[in-house]
């Protein structure tokens, strides 16, 4: 029996099967990679696909034995799906796509999930990015978010779901892409640097101090 995360398979609960989850970049996908996948679905026999709330397609109900080969043909990387690790990044069509949008989500959200998809961290990251004030992207219950608006990124920080919820809270206003990638880089490492394992970036900031935490990040 695999364990979690091994192989990128999680056990399911009729502990037999597995399921597997590609990582699918901002959630943006070709219709080739999508006729590919449901291929290998027919081919070995899934009990479901589901698009999961961070915008990947997970192939539910695979046998352990056929994990290897479906990978192999995939072609493609697994999704940080368990584990503590940064997480799949979620985004918002931003201007590339949406006229609502104010900022390029798309752009700053691949920068980010090249430098942090699966980084190793005490305990689950989540990032959004939403190029907007409507925040498509959830960005109130991620670790680190970023709101487009009409003079930059808005910075938001600590919040998280689960058993213990908790909204974000705002860094900083009206900075630069290049900015925002500066700010994620030194939460990131700060994060790594000083939280307990099982800690969310909310709790090391109960923890620090917010106003603390804002002087430490932003110099």
């Amino acid at each position: 029996m695999l364990k979690d995360g091994e192989k990128g398979a999680v056990l399911q609960r009729d502990k037999e099967t597995y399921a597997i989850v590609p990582h699918v970049p901002l959630g943006v996908v070709t219709p080739e990679f999508l006729q590919k996948i449901a291929e290998i679905a027919v081919k070995y026999n899934v009990k479901a696909m589901k698009l999961t709330s961070a915008d990947r397609i997970a192939l539910v109900g695979l046998k352990e034995e056929d994990i290897d080969k479906v990978w192999e043909e995939l072609g493609v990387d697994p999704g940080a799906a368990v584990g503590a690790c940064v997480r799949s990044i979620k985004v918002c069509p931003g201007t590339t796509f949406c006229r609502l949008g104010q900022q390029d989500s798309l752009g700053l959200g691949a920068e980010l999930d090249k430098r942090y998809h699966g980084y190793q961290l005490p305990a689950k990251f989540k990032i959004g990015v939403s190029g907007c004030v409507n925040d498509c992207a959830e960005t109130c219950i991620k670790d680190l978010g970023f709101i487009g608006k009409p003079k930059g990124w808005t910075v938001m920080v600590g919040g998280c779901g689960g058993a213990r919820p908790m909204l974000y809270r705002k860094l900083v206003d009206n900075v630069s892409t290049e900015e925002a990638l500066a700010i994620a880089d030194k939460i990131i490492k700060f994060y790594e640097e000083n939280a307990k394992k099982g800690d969310r970036l909310g709790r090391l900031i109960e923890r620090v101090g917010f106003e603390e935490f804002q002087k430490i990040i932003l110099g």
